[in-house]
């Protein structure tokens, strides 16, 4: 149900008084009202389609507005707060930064840029040499398309110059990044489609049952396309919009076939990394090393921040001054990813989204066994989730079922973003990393009871 959005008219809804949520008002709140009608004149259609709760400061795993209320976040403002939001860390090192004097600098060197570099390249797998600072994830990916490319211009031609992706993937909303996605409706504007790219299928074992490698190759063969003119594979390490692992034997025998093609092997971590899915890499569940790496939202948790780690002679490809950005390694962002990481690491959060993440996960698996006929799947790990909304008695997404569940989890102080993935059925779930054990529990309790309310 992609395009619709929430009303705006206040309804009356139950008052709502826990240790982690606080809702005493409509919803929405009616003096919230000019607020959104003001975003909605003045910003285009494309933003208004986030449930209208107004954020005025958020704290932890919980988000405030003015009136009173207080949400349990399932948001982490897209998958952006790994370590909390506002955690003390981040916090006090953007004030520190801003106060210092200096928040530009463009491509000119700065202490701080070299030691994010180093902690990045530090922190990625032997055999990750170098590391280019960036804003947005769509900024990454791209930058790993150009570089690629120019690797399979270099050494072998124009002809190796075909990036493969996954049926349903998301890697952006820039030209590059949405031609290397999956989602065919995405693409529909840009017309002229480069025919150096090319998808198959993701092997996700419920909208695709056929989880063998083999059908990679029998996808490109029959798209015409051979190991020689494959400069890289782009795999989101979960496809984003369902929460969807591929099998780890799978991802092992496609890193044994980019090398035997000499093709690039770029992850897209954009979403998994820093811990989100209980390891600091979300590729480490597959056991194989890209690349290239693609990171970005979690890496500072708050602040517009990405990253492509990779080889040296990778890396290296381009000039200098011809492969820059005029935000790279902006001070203030800088400061807030070196503090973010700190945060992850000295407070155990990795750890913690593996083990509360089980719970997560149990707990949905729990909502979904009594919703069987609604809920097809339950996907993720650590503290990501997708549960895939379906029509009953087959796999057909219902994106206005999910819709709808996402309403009513908000009226309950529970937050999350509009439903996304195939027919905008998944409803996705991602709390920050700091969320208890106890907060997990009472937000699968309201999550239960919002599914039952529009259910029955």
């Amino acid at each position: 149900m992609a395009g619709r959005t929430y009303p705006l008219a206040p309804k009356a809804v139950a008052h709502v008084e826990t240790r982690y949520r606080r809702i005493v008002t409509e919803i929405p709140v009616p003096e919230s009202l000019p607020i959104l009608e003001e975003l909605r004149a003045y910003e285009p259609q494309s933003m208004s389609g986030q449930p209208p709760v107004v954020w005025d400061r958020a704290e932890g795993c919980q988000v405030h507005d003015r009136w009173g209320n207080t949400w349990l976040d399932w948001s982490s403002g897209v998958l952006v707060t790994n370590a909390g939001h506002a955690h003390p860390l981040v916090r006090e090192a953007i004030i520190r930064q801003a106060q210092h004097g200096l928040i530009h600098n463009y491509c000119f060197p700065s202490e701080l840029r070299a030691r994010l570099a180093r902690a990045l390249v530090e922190a990625g797998p032997e055999g990750i040499d170098k590391a280019f600072l960036l804003t947005t994830g769509s900024e990454a990916t791209e930058c790993a398309i150009k570089l690629s490319r120019a690797r399979g211009l270099r050494i072998a031609g124009p002809a190796k110059s075909v990036i493969v992706s996954f049926e349903g993937a998301f890697h952006g909303r820039t030209l590059g990044a949405q031609q290397a996605g999956g989602i065919p409706a995405l693409k529909e504007w840009i017309v002229n489609l480069d025919p150096g790219f090319a998808q198959v299928p993701f092997p996700d074992g419920f909208r695709c049952e056929d989880t063998g490698f083999d059908a990679f190759e029998r996808s490109l063969a029959e798209q015409g396309i051979g190991g020689q003119d494959v400069a890289a594979v782009m795999m989101e390490t979960y496809l984003g919009g369902g929460a969807s692992f591929a099998p780890a034997e799978y991802v092992q025998r496609l890193r044994e076939w980019t090398r035997r093609h000499d093709a690039l092997l770029v992850l897209d971590e954009v979403q998994a990394g820093f811990g989100r899915t209980g390891t600091f890499w979300g590729f480490e569940h597959y056991g194989i090393v890209p690349d290239l790496i693609c990171c970005g939202k979690g890496i500072s948790s708050g602040m517009p921040l990405s990253a492509v780690l990779g080889r040296a002679e990778v890396m290296d490809r381009f000039e200098p001054g011809s492969m820059t950005s005029t935000h790279t390694g902006n001070p203030v962002c800088v400061a807030a990813a070196l503090a973010g990481i700190e945060a992850i690491r000295r407070d155990g959060l990795v750890e913690r989204a593996r083990a509360v993440g089980q719970g997560l996960h149990a707990g949905l698996a729990k909502v979904a066994e009594r919703f069987t006929n609604r809920t097809g799947a339950v996907h993720g790990r650590g503290m990501v989730a997708g549960v895939h909304v379906t029509r009953p008695g087959s796999k057909e997404p219902d994106g206005e079922l999910a819709f709808d569940i996402v309403g009513a989890c908000v009226e309950r102080g529970l937050l999350m973003f509009a439903p996304v993935g195939l027919g905008g059925a998944t409803v996705k779930i991602c709390p920050p990393l700091v969320t208890e054990e106890d907060a997990v529990r009472e937000g699968v309790s309201v999550f239960e009871e919002a599914v039952a309310s529009v259910v029955q």
